[in-house]
């Protein structure tokens, strides 16, 4: 099921895409075993057995884009979440959640008969393999009216049709601006099958191996990936490279987009090593796309981005560090004086 609905009512910072509730399950005992021609790794475990683990922990109300909602709370803007759970406890728990944090929740819809989303975390150093069951919810389009920043990010299998009529939405509302960090599933739909939302796009985030994915080529060379992210259509793309740092393009004075430098900032130099990573990804995307919405410079926003997807990595789940923006001032201003953006070409 599939519609639309439209409404007078201002938001400045809208996330799309599904709510989870992640259950962290710390391992003991567990073996990675790397496949280095495939350039994959596989987490093992004794079969038919009683495994110890360390610890659990459930984290509600997360999930790319909710990571994304309550990071603009956070950082000071007006935020909401689009999404669904289903009416039940881990529904009510989401809910709760989200209104702790300031997220409004008026276009999260409630279904009978439906399961929220529930995943299993299994965390074994500082990595994670994460157990994923999507419910299929019927999607639309509450009256979000015409927020300044529509934020999507990872939806389900089913969601496909849903695309198209939000390019549909976006057409109907030009002054929105588009964020996509794409999920799982939206990578496999393909860049045809979301080509309008690629074209609609005011800023879009990846990762290396994920735009090597969407590319559909082998080629780790940053310019060509980020040229090619662009010629899909996203004004502004944004490439992390996880612990190394992040690159994206600066605009040329005179306008012509083949004198654009391709710039790099490195990570934040934390002394101390990652706890766990979840979210570190999210944490930079979302806070990029914020610094960019409050006026802030590219070289600021790389900054934010990285401090922000730092602090995240020193607790568990992707929420818990999300800084709030005095903190993530301050946390900027106290590293290194080199600590700066590169330009590379």
């Amino acid at each position: 099921m599939f519609s639309l609905f439209s409404s007078d009512k201002k938001t400045s910072f809208v996330a799309v895409g599904d709510i989870v509730i992640d259950a962290f399950i710390r391992l003991q005992n567990a073996i990675v075993v790397p496949h280095e021609a495939a350039g994959t790794s596989e987490l093992c475990m004794p079969f038919g057995d009683k495994v110890p683990f360390e610890f659990a922990e459930e984290l509600p109300a997360v999930g790319n884009s909710p990571n994304a909602a309550v990071c603009a709370a956070r950082l000071g803007l007006d935020s909401a979440l689009m999404t669904n759970v289903g009416v039940d406890q881990h529904g009510d728990e989401c809910m709760a959640q989200l209104k702790k944090e300031h997220v409004e929740t008026d276009y999260v819809m409630r279904h009978n008969g439906l399961k929220t989303n529930y995943h299993y975390v299994l965390w074994f150093g500082q990595e994670r393999t994460i157990l994923i069951k999507h419910e299929n919810f019927p999607l639309v389009i509450p009256p979000i009216g015409d927020p300044d920043y529509l934020y999507l990010s990872s939806l389900g299998e089913n969601s496909l049709q849903f695309h198209t009529v939000l390019a549909d939405y976006l057409d109907a509302h030009p002054k929105i601006n588009l964020i996509f960090q794409p999920g799982t599933f939206q990578m496999k739909f393909g860049t045809d099958a979301l080509t309008r939302i690629y074209k609609r796009s005011k800023m879009f985030f990846c990762n290396l191996e994920e735009a090597e994915r969407i590319l559909g080529i082998q080629n780790r060379d940053i310019k060509v990936l980020l040229n090619g992210i662009r010629a899909l259509g996203p004004q502004m793309s944004v490439i992390t490279d996880g612990p190394k740092g992040a690159y994206t393009f600066i605009s040329s004075p005179d306008g012509d987009s083949a004198s654009d430098k391709v710039v790099f900032m490195p990570a934040y130099p934390d002394p101390k090593p990652p706890y766990e990573r979840t979210g570190a990804g999210d944490a930079f995307s979302s806070t990029f796309a914020i610094a960019i919405a409050l006026g802030e410079s590219v070289e600021t926003a790389l900054k934010w981005g990285s401090a922000n997807a730092t602090s995240v990595c020193e607790y568990i789940g992707a929420q818990k560090g999300l800084l709030h923006r005095e903190e993530l001032e301050k946390f900027v201003a106290s590293a290194p004086v080199d600590w700066k953006m590169q330009i590379l070409s």
